[in-house]
């Protein structure tokens, strides 16, 4: 993996002033990925805006690891149901649509 596209988890324990163990468990639960590169751990670039989501919610909502789990299971099946329902209205606009 490139390391031009990592953010070391260290620097993002003092950006967001969270403790490692919250980077820990998230890894856990596969809510993130730590990548492991020459003794420091690192995140892929990419997750830093569910990250930041994550972190709101257990601060702001006091919500716990698993309860972090649980809103965003719930929010990857809204958008695959979205997703789903766009594709149906696709589907019956043109069983629908008068040539």
């Amino acid at each position: 993996m490139e390391k031009q596209n990592l953010i070391e988890v260290k620097k993002l324990c003092v950006h967001y002033k969270i403790e490692y163990s919250f980077f820990e468990e998230l890894d856990h639960k596969g809510l993130i990925q730590i990548e492991t590169l020459q003794k420091n751990q690192y995140i892929h670039q990419d997750v830093v805006g569910d990250l930041e989501r994550m972190i709101r919610i257990y601060r702001e909502l006091n919500v716990n690891v698993e309860g972090i789990d649980v809103v965003f299971n719930l929010l990857q099946k809204e958008l695959r149901m979205r997703e789903e329902i766009k594709a149906l209205k696709n589907k019956l606009r043109l069983y629908t649509h008068d040539f």
